[in-house]
C-alpha cells in the first residue's frame, strides 16, 4: 500500500485547507483510512478515520465541527477538509491505512507527512 499526501501549507487562523491522500496498491481498499498529526515537540495525535465501504467517519473531539473526512472511491483518494483552523492545529499531518478501533485506529501503512502551519 502506498499513500501520497498533499495539500499542506501556511494559512491564517480561521482559514481552511484541504488535505488529500491518494492510495494505491493491491490491498489498500481492505483498510480503513485515517489521519494523524504531530506538532513539534509533541506526541503524534489521531485526528480521524473513515472506511472506503461507507459508514460514519470518526473525528477526534478537538477537531469535531471544524474538520470533515471523506473519500472519493473513484479516485482512491481520502480528504481531510479543515475549516476554522487554529494555531494549535499546526503540525505534520500523516495519511494512514490500517484497522479502526473504538475511538482510534491502528495504522499499518503511513504516507509521508504534509506540513500545516496556522499563523495567529
Amino acid at each position: 500500500v502506498q499513500l501520497q499526501a498533499s495539500g499542506g501549507g501556511l494559512v491564517q487562523a480561521g482559514g481552511s485547507l484541504r488535505l488529500s491522500c491518494a492510495a494505491s496498491g493491491r490491498t489498500f481498499s481492505s483498510y480503513d483510512m485515517g489521519w494523524f498529526r504531530q506538532a513539534a515537540g509533541k506526541e503524534r495525535e489521531f485526528v480521524g478515520r473513515i472506511s472506503w465501504r461507507g459508514g460514519a467517519p470518526y473525528l477526534t473531539d478537538s477537531v469535531k465541527g471544524r474538520f470533515t473526512i471523506s473519500t472519493d472511491n473513484a479516485k482512491n483518494t481520502v480528504y481531510l477538509q479543515m475549516n476554522s483552523l487554529k494555531p494549535e492545529d499546526t503540525g505534520l499531518y500523516y495519511c494512514v491505512a490500517g484497522l479502526k478501533t473504538v475511538a482510534n485506529m491502528n495504522p499499518r501503512y503511513w504516507g509521508q507527512g504534509t506540513l500545516v502551519t496556522v499563523s495567529s
